[in-house]
């Protein structure tokens, strides 16, 4: 019997590879035997680089670099030769920044730059990235400056890439942008379809999660379309994703060429997943909590699409089952297995996780 183990971290409680290893020891349990195969998933938010670098056997890179305020953090990236991944919830993250500091006039993403021109430093040309939960709302500028361009206002003078400057900027120079990046392909996993400014755009959308008040989005929304018509790309600035992380999926396309796609879909490419479910028996997968979401590229119902066309079933385990993850059903996923006691207080069921869902796959695979 093979069984793959393709669950997405369990949020507060698992990283997707203790999940896995979790799944792991209630399969054997049950099945001293079984062939288990494990493949740690994202969506490219939480847990991204580790479930890639991980599948990759890649080299942890760790770089002084800063937050969305600009204060000193290190953070890692993963490097296999010609290749990276990273993301931009490990510098310029809103997990980052206390709830009393966010602050997207003066954040911005200068932090990925750093990284950037670290891994096309040492040889990266193909560059995988995960732009979920990001602190800033500067449409990339920050990161467009660190990796060499210029903001010069009408006189040339240069203009500091936040957002409460950016009606200055009349300029957008990237002839002095790093050469390697020229070489360089960028894939982004990305699930937001929000454009760059508008009633559905970054600001209106996401800003009020990073401390952007009901008075200053139409102030930050206007500075999102000012940065679209001075870089000549105004028409991009519409593209289902330019909006996604404060607008850093508008700079990712227009000036460094990169590809967004659904996010659970590029990482079961980099991870090998189809590989993985050739001849299983089954598939099981999961995260923290389904609900009719999770139909919209989450990790759970993206696994579950991959397994169904390999002809595999699969069973999805989460902490909590809401309202609407009885979709799940008509979309390849056999089973919804709750894991842990309904009736266990929250910060024990944190606490026991991994107990909880080996029980919870020994409990399902007896049955």
């Amino acid at each position: 019997m093979k069984l793959v183990l393709a669950p997405d971290s369990f949020k507060e409680n698992m990283t997707a590879r203790e999940a896995a290893q979790a799944m792991r020891r209630g399969v054997l349990d049950v099945y001293p035997d079984a062939e288990t195969v494990m493949v740690p998933m994202s969506d490219g938010g939480e847990g991204f680089v580790d479930a890639v670098t991980a599948a990759w056997g890649a080299e942890l890179v760790e770089v002084s670099t800063v937050d969305a305020l600009g204060r000193p953090i290190r953070a890692a990236y993963g490097l296999d030769g010609d290749r990276a991944v990273m993301d931009v919830a490990s510098c310029a993250g809103l997990e980052l920044i206390a709830p009393a500091d966010r602050d997207v006039l003066h954040s911005n993403t200068a932090g990925l730059g750093v990284l950037i021109r670290d891994a096309v430093g040492r040889g990266a040309r193909r560059i995988i990235l995960g732009i979920g939960g990001s602190a800033t709302n500067d449409a990339g500028l920050g990161m467009l400056t660190t990796l060499g361009a210029g903001l010069r206002d009408e006189h040339g003078a240069q203009i500091a890439p936040y957002p409460g400057r950016f009606e200055r900027i009349a300029e957008i120079d990237t002839s002095g942008l790093v050469p390697q990046l020229a070489e360089t392909r960028f894939q982004v996993a990305c699930d937001v379809t929000n454009p760059l400014t508008g009633p559905t755009g970054a600001t209106a959308v996401f800003g009020p999660q990073k401390g952007v008040t009901s008075e200053m989005v139409p102030i930050l929304d206007h500075a999102l379309a000012h940065v679209a018509r001075v870089s000549g790309h105004e028409p991009e600035a519409d593209t289902p994703g330019a909006g996604a992380a404060g607008g850093l999926g508008f700079a990712l396309r227009v000036f460094l060429g990169a590809e967004l796609e659904p996010g659970v879909e590029l990482v079961a490419q980099a991870v090998g997943l189809a590989d993985a479910v050739v001849g299983a028996d089954l598939v099981l997968t999961g995260e923290g909590s389904v609900d009719a979401q999770t139909l919209a590229g989450k990790t759970p119902a993206g696994v579950a699409r991959l397994a169904a066309g390999a002809g595999v079933p699969c069973v999805v385990f989460a902490g909590r089952i809401k309202a609407g993850a009885e979709n799940l059903l008509e979309h390849g996923v056999r089973d919804l297995v709750k894991v842990g006691s309904p009736d266990e207080p929250l910060e024990q069921a944190l606490r026991h996780g991994p107990d909880n869902l080996r029980r919870a796959v020994g409990d399902y695979l007896r049955r």
